[in-house]
């Protein structure tokens, strides 16, 4: 679990006479395995708080625990071999290949060459990377490419936890959706604990079990997809999510909360989005009418599941 307490980050402004909280006493807590979303408006505290999990930034004040110890007692170096961070805009080092700059942390840990081999082949493979091979340069790669080297190079150490700042940022759309999707469905990525930084709304809604909506150093709402589209406790995350309201709707209702009498044969887990893609594909018109209409009862009754 990670637990942060009244966690702040004051910067001077020039001159030394005032101080300027770019965080100001934030605090949740995120289980073990699950995945946390800071999410907001350039500027709003998001990166400097993924920072300060790892010490990258010293807080001002408050405490991180992590697995029931407070990252301050621990030295820096120490911490950051356990936890992975994937750098912003990928940040692989361009006179390393792609072997070595997966290998950094193995390497720190002290891993004997054959483990720090199996590991790097092993990544590789996983991150459908086996035609670059450990040998090229990064500047011989793709942009999904040098991605997922980035992505392999913080799972490298095989950490429980990992520290993500705009994992999918430096991509083109395309790109970007395609390897979100890829990165979701690793069964290596399922047991880690991940905090995850993004501007992207949509994509903060796919990632997260838990999402903070971060403004001016502060987190205004923090809670599940479903309760943040659906209950709203102010009037800047009204505002926040209006452009994208529709869309995730259909991400966060499930079968299950708008029809109590579903075939055997459909997922009650399954979201609108998946079914209406799905229901497309098919050609599916009866079935699109159909549920639309359970959607918008849905709405209509005040989020009350309808048979």
């Amino acid at each position: 679990m990670i637990e942060v307490q009244n966690l702040t980050r004051y910067y001077s402004q020039p001159g030394g006479q005032s101080r300027v909280p770019v965080v100001d006493n934030i605090s949740f807590r995120l289980p073990k395995g699950k995945t946390l979303v800071l999410l907001g408006t350039s500027g709003s505290g998001k990166t400097t708080t993924l920072k300060m999990l790892n010490r990258l930034v010293e807080p001002s004040g408050g405490s991180v625990i992590i697995g029931g110890r407070n990252v301050l007692l621990e030295e820096p170096h120490t911490l950051r071999r356990k936890i992975g961070y994937v750098i912003q805009n990928i940040g692989l080092l361009p006179h390393m290949t792609v072997g070595q700059n997966i290998s950094i942390v193995p390497r720190l840990l002290g891993w004997n060459e054959k483990t720090i081999t199996d590991r790097v082949e092993f990544l590789l493979d996983l991150l459908n990377l086996q035609d670059v091979g450990p040998s090229r340069l990064p500047s011989e790669l793709s942009g999904g490419q040098q991605q997922r080297v980035g992505l392999a190079r913080a799972l490298a150490g095989d950490p429980d936890i990992v520290l993500m700042d705009e994992p999918f940022g430096a991509l083109d759309p395309i790109t970007r959706i395609a390897i979100r999707k890829e990165f979701l469905a690793l069964e290596e990525i399922l047991r880690k604990t991940l905090v995850i930084v993004t501007h992207d709304v949509p994509e903060a809604w796919e990632m997260g079990d838990l999402i903070c909506i971060m403004d001016k150093g502060k987190i205004v709402q923090q809670g599940s997809p479903y309760e943040l589209v659906w209950h709203p406790q102010n009037e800047f995350v009204r505002e926040f999510l209006k452009p994208h309201r529709s869309q995730l709707e259909m991400m966060t209702i499930t079968l299950g909360q708008i029809d109590k009498e579903l075939p055997d044969s459909m997922d009650p887990q399954m979201n609108l989005r998946e079914l209406f893609t799905d229901l497309e594909q098919k050609e599916d018109i009866e079935g699109l009418i159909y549920y639309q209409k359970k959607y918008l009862g849905y709405k209509q009754t005040g989020n009350k599941r309808i048979t």
